[in-house]
């Protein structure tokens, strides 16, 4: 960051008073910008025991296959955040029914949450993000074309406790490969 968004003055890094971190910080105005993790929500959704899975039509890890999700907007909760994506990614409409798994990511300033979910019906296409959706059976889970570590995670943790029929709240911390 080079600019401050209130004033466009430049900014420069300082440990502001009260604070233990460095932040970008306005030379005129003296206003402090934090950056924060970016919060990525997404869903396991199932329909007749087969769960929907996005094929990714953009970066990162194009062609690679993913639980539908993505960033949180403003305004939003975390489970409307979880139905949005669904819809924008899979064209699926989901009802979202808990909180499963949180996975933080600290290297790359990601926390990725991922919800339980049941399609209201098996209609679903294919979003601009997406370069096809299906319903897969657990057995047919294509783990070594899977695009990100924190859905294996999710699909691990969500497969063992639909076996039982309990599911608990799973987290993790994922480090660089």
């Amino acid at each position: 960051m080079q600019y401050c968004n209130r004033c466009g003055s430049n900014v420069s890094l300082a440990i502001p008073a009260g604070d233990t971190l460095p932040r970008h910080v306005c030379q005129s105005c003296g206003h402090i910008h934090y950056e924060n993790p970016r919060l990525v929500v997404c869903c396991a959704a199932e329909w007749e025991g087969k769960i929907l899975l996005c094929r990714r039509a953009i970066e990162p890890r194009h062609g690679y296959w993913t639980l539908p999700g993505g960033f949180m907007e403003n305004g939003e909760t975390t489970a409307q955040a979880a139905m949005r994506e669904t819809q924008e990614e899979a064209g699926a409409d989901v009802e979202v029914q808990a909180p499963f798994a949180m996975v933080n990511i600290p290297h790359i300033n990601q926390v990725h949450l991922f919800y339980r979910g049941q399609l209201r019906s098996p209609a679903f296409a294919a979003g601009d993000e997406s370069l096809e959706v299906r319903l897969v059976a657990p057995a047919d889970i294509p783990w070594n074309d899977l695009a990100f570590r924190s859905v294996a995670f999710c699909l691990e943790r969500y497969l063992a406790d639909r076996e039982t029929a309990r599911y608990g709240f799973h987290e993790t911390n994922l480090r660089p490969l």
